[in-house]
């Protein structure tokens, strides 16, 4: 485990290595402050918004619903929240272009219902999953 751990470090550490050197030697000044601002600005909504909201969100969650269920509803929130975040300038086809047709040229709205989709999937995956180890083990034994 810990080999594997290294490599992923490693690999994860020279992909990041060269995105920077990518990005410095291919943009300008003005395209790389634009970076900065929009990777500042990601870690503000994360973590200034969207992370307490899914903590209080959860907390009510936790106080209001049964245990399974809760369970099941929050990894629905943390799996769908940040990918509905993203999705809004798309879904709202921000950038859009008459004379490029190729730009957000799919339907946006479908791809994100068949991933909320499989996010319930998952949510109630977890909430059996959650009632099924709070039941007691059958046994095979006869009586006699």
């Amino acid at each position: 485990m810990r080999a594997t751990r290294g490599g992923l470090i490693l690999l994860g550490t020279v992909g990041m290595a060269y995105g920077a050197w990518l990005l410095v030697s291919r943009q300008d000044l003005g395209q790389i402050v634009e970076v900065v601002l929009w990777l500042a600005a990601a870690v503000v909504i994360h973590d200034g918004i969207l992370a307490p909201m899914v903590l209080g969100l959860g907390w009510v969650g936790g106080r209001l619903l049964p245990r399974a269920v809760a369970r099941g509803a929050v990894t629905v929130l943390v799996l769908l929240g940040p990918a509905a975040l993203i999705a809004i300038p798309v879904l709202d086809r921000f950038g859009a272009k008459p004379d490029n047709p190729t730009l957000l040229d799919r339907d946006y709205t479908q791809g994100l219902l068949v991933f909320a989709t499989l996010c319930v999937c998952a949510g109630v995956a977890v909430a059996l999953g959650e009632l099924r180890s709070r039941q007691p083990a059958r046994t095979n034994v006869e009586e006699e």
